[in-house]
Formats: C-alpha cells, sequence, structure tokens
C-alpha cells in the first residue's frame, strides 16, 4: 500500500529520500540532544507521547521517543507519512472523526491514537524528513502558544540534523587527510603536471614565480579532497605545524564547496581554479575563483545572529574569515583570496 499524499500536493519522493540518507542518521542511538527536545514537547504539548520520527520508504522510524517502546512502524499506517506532506502543523483533534485516520489500527486498537500534532522537519533545500509530534489517547485541542513552542522546538531538531551531517562530514574530512606520505606526494605531483594539460578559465589569475599550486578542478564535490590534500601536502614541508595546516584546510574546504554549491550550481561540467603562492616570510595567499554569477558579501547573513542560528545560510563565509588571517571576495563574489602567515617554522641557524 502506497502512501496517499493530498490532492494538489506536489512531491518529489527520491530527492527526499536522497536527502534523508545524505543525514546518515537512520537506525543510528539515541543521542541526548534529540532526547531532551522530545521530553520539551511531551512536557509543552500536555501529552504522554512525543516523537522524532523519519520517514523512508517502507517503515516511520523514531529517533526518539518518549511514552512509547517501539522503534518503527510501517508507513503506511503513520500518522507522520501524511503530515510530511505539507509544510503547516499537522492537527488531528480527534482520530476517530477524522475519515483519514478512523480505521487506523492504532486508532482502532492499541494504543487508541485520539489526538496528534506534527510538526514538519525540513531541509534547508525544502525536503521534509520526518516530524516532531506529540500523541495523546484522549480527543483534545492544542492552544496556539503551544502549537509556536511545538513549531520552536521543530526549528531545533532541524538544526541538531544540520550540526550533526557538519560533524560527519568534518571527520570524513580529516579522516581523508590522513592518508600516506607517499600518497600526498604522488598527488602532489600528478596536480603539478596537469598544469600542462587544463583548460584554463576566462579572466583566471595568472601564473607567478611564487605560485606553488595552480589547479582548475570540475564543479564535483569528489574532486575537492585532491586539491586540499596536495596543500596540505605542500605546507607540511614547509613546516607548519598541525593546528595551523587544519584552519587552513578547513577555510580551503568551505571555499571550494561554496564554489561548486552556490558558484556552480553544483554542475560538473563547469570549473573552478585554487591557486596557491608562498611569500619569502612564510605568509600563503589561496584564490579560489569560480565562473558563478557572483554575490554580495555585504549581504551575507551573520550566522551568529539569533534568528540565524539554526539557518545554513551564511556558515561558509564565516568560517573562512574565523580561520584565516586575511579574507576579501573580488569580482563580485567570483573569486574570494585567503591569506595566513606565520604558520611555517623558522629556519634552523649554523
Amino acid at each position: 500500500m502506497g502512501v496517499c499524499y493530498p490532492t494538489g500536493m506536489p512531491t518529489n519522493e527520491a530527492a527526499r529520500l536522497d536527502a534523508l540518507k545524505s543525514y546518515r542518521i537512520l537506525d543510528t542511538d539515541p543521542e541526548q540532544a534529540f532526547d531532551d527536545l522530545t521530553l520539551l514537547a511531551s512536557q509543552i504539548c500536555s501529552t504522554p507521547v512525543a516523537l522524532i520520527t523519519l520517514i523512508d520508504d517502507h517503515r516511520q522510524w523514531f529517533k526518539s521517543r518518549v511514552g512509547v517502546s517501539i522503534t518503527e512502524t510501517s508507513r503506511d499506517i503513520a500518522f507522520c507519512a501524511r503530515a510530511i506532506a505539507q509544510r503547516d502543523i499537522l492537527v488531528v483533534p480527534d482520530a476517530l472523526l477524522d475519515e483519514r485516520f478512523c480505521e487506523n489500527p492504532f486508532v482502532r486498537h492499541e494504543p487508541h491514537i485520539r489526538f496528534y500534532a506534527g510538526a514538519q522537519l525540513v531541509t534547508p533545500d525544502g525536503h521534509a524528513l520526518g516530524t516532531l509530534c506529540v500523541l495523546d489517547t484522549v480527543a483534545r485541542t492544542i492552544s496556539e502558544p503551544q502549537l509556536k513552542a511545538l513549531d520552536a522546538l521543530r526549528r531545533q531538531v532541524q538544526g541538531q540534523l544540520e550540526l550533526r551531517r557538519d560533524l560527519i562530514g568534518l571527520e570524513r574530512l580529516l579522516a581523508e587527510r590522513d592518508r600516506t606520505a607517499a600518497d600526498q606526494a604522488a598527488l602532489v605531483l600528478e596536480l603539478r603536471e596537469s598544469l600542462d594539460h587544463v583548460t584554463k578559465l576566462s579572466a583566471l589569475i595568472p601564473f607567478c614565480s611564487t605560485c606553488e599550486l595552480n589547479m582548475v578542478i570540475p564543479a564535483d564535490p569528489a574532486a575537492i579532497p585532491r586539491v586540499s590534500e596536495g596543500v596540505q601536502h605542500l605546507l607540511k614541508t614547509k613546516g607548519w605545524p598541525e593546528e595551523e595546516l587544519a584552519k587552513v584546510e578547513l577555510a580551503l574546504q568551505e571555499a571550494l564547496a561554496n564554489a561548486v554549491r552556490h558558484g556552480c550550481k553544483g554542475d560538473p561540467t563547469k570549473h573552478i581554479q585554487c591557486v596557491l603562492t608562498c611569500g619569502a616570510t612564510g605568509e600563503i595567499v589561496i584564490v579560489v575563483r569560480d565562473p558563478g554569477t557572483g554575490f554580495d558579501p555585504a549581504t551575507v547573513p551573520d550566522p551568529l545572529a539569533p534568528g540565524n542560528v539554526f539557518k545554513s545560510s551564511g556558515r561558509g563565509v564565516f568560517l573562512i574569515n574565523q580561520l584565516m588571517d586575511e579574507v576579501a571576495f573580488r569580482d563580485g563574489g567570483r573569486e574570494v583570496e585567503m591569506r595566513k602567515s606565520g604558520g611555517a617554522k623558522p629556519a634552523a641557524l649554523g
């Protein structure tokens, strides 16, 4: 039996499932951050049951739960499968009187659900992954303040999901960095040799005598580690400490990812240039350029502002500015120049 979506509600189920998989959260262990929010939802709405649900292709899985012992149900009978098909909070005052749910086995039999309110967990790209929901075994209403609180807690849950995914991505990047020195040396050689063969973007930065690396890559996230690892190896040979190496790598990863995601709109047929130059005093300059339409850095929201904490926009620019000594955006935002000094150890005397 398939899920019945409301008439006129557009849905791209394949894209939604891909988005859900990208969070790598299904079948994971309980986490206190999510359990705290579920408990708060139960307390604020005065319901015996509260859940954080995620809907995959065939089931409703509970990341966090209060008041129930089961960890999942079939998607066919899940209230939340209907909730994710709309953007407003789905409120069912009495399931026995609602034709959508009156024959549901959880209504007719144990646990005899009567009341339901579910707030959708929606990604920055607009995909509904599941809900933060509250349930009761008696028919009832929910107040406007409780609805607002439930929506606020829903935003907190989505923020935790985004943070969790960012941390997983960071761990992956750090793991990829821990390859052998021989592999890194071979990569640098390959990158340098490719300078004679790549197709240059128009109006790119000219090659200079202090340039250590000048590489054009396709706008594909899979190509990013190849460049960042090459930069890491170059700086290691110059005696940069691990702490400073990590800052440079994270800033470079963010700049390249922004160029792929925003400058090239994820189109692998487009290309991005990365240039690294080293000064005599140990200062490095990294320039990342994309062929996109650009942006106005002054309009990028501050991710630390109260209204932006759980929004994804602005995080990359903010992080780059925190990690590097100087950051400048040129050519309408299509080029970012990042400077870092003092990283290399001084040469030994004698």
